[in-house]
């Protein structure tokens, strides 16, 4: 009996080990793999901004917050930021707009649903290079496709390469190709979780499909739609291989005129001056701004979040 009451005991305090601590195990293979992979690098990257880095010497004398100086004294660096904000805004926002529109119409009751809903994530699986490529061709200053359509038409050829607009439009075409049907899948997703109930109630009460549109759907997906601008920011902040490959330099043009701040991180990386200490300085400045920009959209759409609902308490 002793030994009964000891093992039951015993059991007892196990299992009240295992509901507090189950639920950590369960969870520490993740920050375990993200210290591994994300935050060491980060750690380590701005280690490295602080020291002087060679390619084949390595670590060098420690200099503080001089290469940070260097990069923001540098007028490229400026021109790669400015570059990188203007092809965000040409590809984020309209790539959001079509993504939810695209999203409703796949909602509809349409024949074959699911060959529609795969086809618009075929140019996800194309890879980034191969989309550059012949977005490259198609966009070409003398030849391409685009240039030929507007002087058959009367219009004047544009430089899809010389023109700085032009070439992040260009650019923007790309990103909007590749990401739209992907960030159209997760928005059709979170349409198809709306309870129907409040489409026929708003039926019920008259309400047109574009007034359900905007005072049904659009609140009820506010979650997916934060989640896929901050998505959106950060990919678009980061741009590289769109830019890199439109032409066959790979250097941003020839007065860097669609340049981004990951193509400056990899020149003054790789460039001819190999200053990883100064790259790594880039990497951190990029991931500031790309933490302010998530921080305003979160304030932002919070903002707008608690308006609507003091809004619809009156």
């Amino acid at each position: 009996m002793i030994r009964e009451a000891r093992r039951q005991a015993r059991r007892t305090r196990f299992g009240k080990l295992d509901v507090k601590v189950s639920p950590y195990l369960y969870i520490a293979p993740f920050f375990i793999l993200f210290a591994i992979v994300g935050l060491y690098p980060v750690l380590y990257t701005a280690f490295v901004a602080m020291h002087k880095w060679h390619l084949i010497n390595g670590q060098g004398p420690f200099v503080g917050l001089q290469n940070f100086i260097e990069v923001l004294q540098q007028p490229r660096f400026w021109q790669a930021v400015r570059n990188t904000f203007s092809i965000f805004v040409l590809s984020s926002v309209p790539q959001v707009v079509a993504a939810v529109l695209i999203a409703a119409v796949l909602d509809a009751n349409l024949r074959a649903k699911t060959f529609w809903r795969m086809g618009v994530l075929l140019p996800f699986v194309v890879t980034p290079v191969a989309v550059s490529l012949i977005f490259g061709k198609i966009f070409a200053d003398d030849s391409g496709i685009v240039n030929t359509l507007l002087t058959s038409i009367g219009m004047q050829p544009v430089g899809w390469h010389s023109d700085t607009l032009a070439s992040h439009f260009a650019i923007a075409a790309m990103v909007n190709f590749r990401w739209t049907g992907y960030n159209a899948l997760i928005v059709l997703a979170a349409m198809q979780a709306i309870p129907r109930e409040l489409y026929e109630a708003a039926i019920i009460d008259g309400a047109s499909r574009w007034r359900q549109f905007f005072h049904v759907t659009i609140p009820m997906i506010r979650p997916t739609l934060i989640f896929v601008v901050l998505t959106s920011t950060i990919g678009g902040l980061q741009i590289f291989d769109e830019p890199r490959m439109y032409d066959n330099a790979g250097s941003g043009g020839a007065d860097r005129q669609w340049m981004t701040v990951t193509m400056y991180l990899y020149e003054s990386g790789w460039g001819p001056q190999h200053n990883f200490g100064r790259a790594a300085a880039v990497a951190w400045l990029l991931f500031l701004i790309i933490v302010v920009f998530a921080l305003i959209n979160f304030l932002i759409t919070r903002q707008i979040s608690s308006t609507e609902t003091k809004g619809g308490k009156k």
